[in-house]
């Protein structure tokens, strides 16, 4: 599945798969400036970490686009770049990807050449991620055993990257080679990306999957009937610690009080080594309706407050491994993140 992020260059356009309709309907989100870009972004129009990452870049893009008859074009394209840094704060990968298309933008060079550049690295970016989610499954597919019972949180998959995935990549990768294991989607509260959008990629492709309540993973444990974890990362901060998807701690929390071995699956983009550790990395609070609400359909009492923080941290020392594009990582993580940064 890589049809989610499509870039026109005819049309100067980024099409997005509006995840918000699935798995009901296939709905598409067109960007063609700035603004269209934050919307997509902060309304979770598109969602994940590397696919954040992605439609940035596509985003300075269509930014730069805009001021073609601007004589102050620096100036207002350097304010666009950082309304869509800005638009998450969790993701790493969102200002990553605008910092990295930054780079190439000298005081001297004109604003045809810098759409030129930003085309060309933005496909690049685009291309590279998958290629990353293909290794890490390479990677990750060792760690798995035959028949496993695989539970994951929140959507790692297709759809939260350029293609492929990073937890469902290595879920993907041990499918082709093992037809006999399983996949347990934590149905993820409140955005259910679970339920809408990991059942949705599985069933597509025809890998067993079924969907659990959040509140049943201690018992699923319990019983036995989890073999491992495997999830993906928002942002791993410099000693390892792992901003994910709200309720990722509780799950990492009972997998390590049954000895289930737990996986975090994430690229090089991913990791900040500006973040020393998880208590330093901002944490997205969402509006309230997201809670109080299915769809239109009010579930909670008119004026009960709520608490919608959309990520948690889980410290290092729950997680077995963290599976990366150039390998596998055990502890202690802070040393074996300098080595990998040393490498690439």
């Amino acid at each position: 599945m890589e049809y989610h992020i499509r870039y026109d260059a005819v049309q100067e356009a980024l099409t997005l798969l509006d995840q918000r309709f699935l798995p009901v309907r296939e709905a598409f989100f067109v960007c063609r400036g700035t603004e269209d870009i934050v919307i997509a972004l902060a309304a979770m129009v598109v969602r994940g970490a590397p696919a954040i990452g992605v439609t940035a870049a596509w985003g300075c893009v269509l930014a730069a686009l805009e001021l073609e008859q601007e004589a102050d074009w620096r100036t207002l394209l350097d304010n666009r770049l950082e309304r869509i840094a800005s638009a998450r704060p969790t993701a790493v990968n969102l200002r990553w990807a605008v910092d990295r298309m930054r780079r190439l933008w000298s005081p001297e060079m004109s604003l045809a050449r810098l759409v030129a550049l930003w085309r060309t690295e933005a496909s690049a970016i685009q291309r590279q991620d998958i290629t990353n989610n293909r290794a890490m499954g390479v990677f990750g597919a060792q760690l798995i055993p035959q028949g496993a019972r695989i539970m994951t949180h929140c959507n790692a998959g297709a759809l939260a990257t350029a293609g492929y995935g990073t937890a469902l990549g290595v879920i993907r990768t041990v499918w082709d080679r093992d037809k006999s294991i399983t996949v347990i989607a934590n149905e993820t509260r409140p955005f259910l990306q679970g339920a809408r959008l990991t059942a949705y990629e599985l069933a597509r492709e025809g890998i067993p999957v079924r969907v659990s309540c959040d509140n049943a993973c201690a018992l699923l444990m319990q019983k036995g009937l989890v073999d491992c974890v495997v999830l993906g990362a928002d942002r791993i901060a410099a000693n390892g610690d792992v901003a994910n998807k709200i309720g990722t701690y509780g799950v990492a929390l009972l997998a390590h009080e049954h000895g289930i071995p737990f996986y975090v699956v994430a690229p090089h983009s991913t990791f900040d080594l500006n973040t020393p550790d998880g208590a330093a990395i901002p944490i997205e609070e969402r509006e309230a309706r997201e809670v109080t609400h299915v769809e239109n359909a009010q579930i909670v009492p008119d004026g009960v407050a709520v608490y919608n923080f959309a990520f948690d941290v889980t410290p290092a020392r729950l997680i077995t491994a963290i599976i990366t594009d150039a390998g596998v990582l055990r502890p202690p993580y802070g040393e074996a993140i300098i080595q990998l940064f040393a490498q690439s």
